[in-house]
């Protein structure tokens, strides 16, 4: 195996791992949505899941571990796709709200901040915030 292939696998793993917080979330409820399953959909293109993998994941979401990205804008970026799978059927359910509390703890995020942090990040999800602007006003809060 060369160390491309290490690579590839390493990374892959972890969109895999991200993805399937995702859907933990989405499944919360015990459905998924059509918004849900439409922005799964994007996600994995993004995320370049395969479909048995999807399929896979959406069967034993709950075997993947929480990798937090070393990187935090990464962080940030996974929490934005996290806040946005929150909205994703307009409809924001504290179950859904307190299972992110617990995914961004699980990120690296301070357990003692997280609830500012999932306040902030909800709020800017639900005003339409891009990812850039999440990310800055995220960052501008902490200053």
């Amino acid at each position: 195996m060369s160390i491309s292939d290490l690579f590839d696998s390493g990374f892959r793993k972890r969109n895999e791992d991200h993805f399937a917080a995702i859907v933990r979330i989405a499944m919360d409820d015990g459905k998924i949505t059509d918004e849900e399953k439409a922005f799964l959909d994007r996600l994995a293109k993004k995320l370049d899941i395969s479909e048995f993998d999807y399929k896979q994941i959406l069967k034993d979401y709950d075997s993947h571990p929480i990798n937090p990205p070393l990187s935090y804008n990464k962080r940030l970026e996974r929490l934005f796709d996290l806040s946005r799978m929150v909205y994703a059927d307009h409809i924001k359910d504290e179950n859904e709200v307190k299972l992110l509390h617990k995914i961004a703890v699980g990120l690296g995020f301070s357990a003692v901040n997280v609830n500012y942090i999932v306040d902030k990040a909800l709020k800017l999800v639900r005003s339409g915030a891009n990812l850039e602007e999440f990310i800055l006003a995220i960052k501008m809060m902490n200053k």
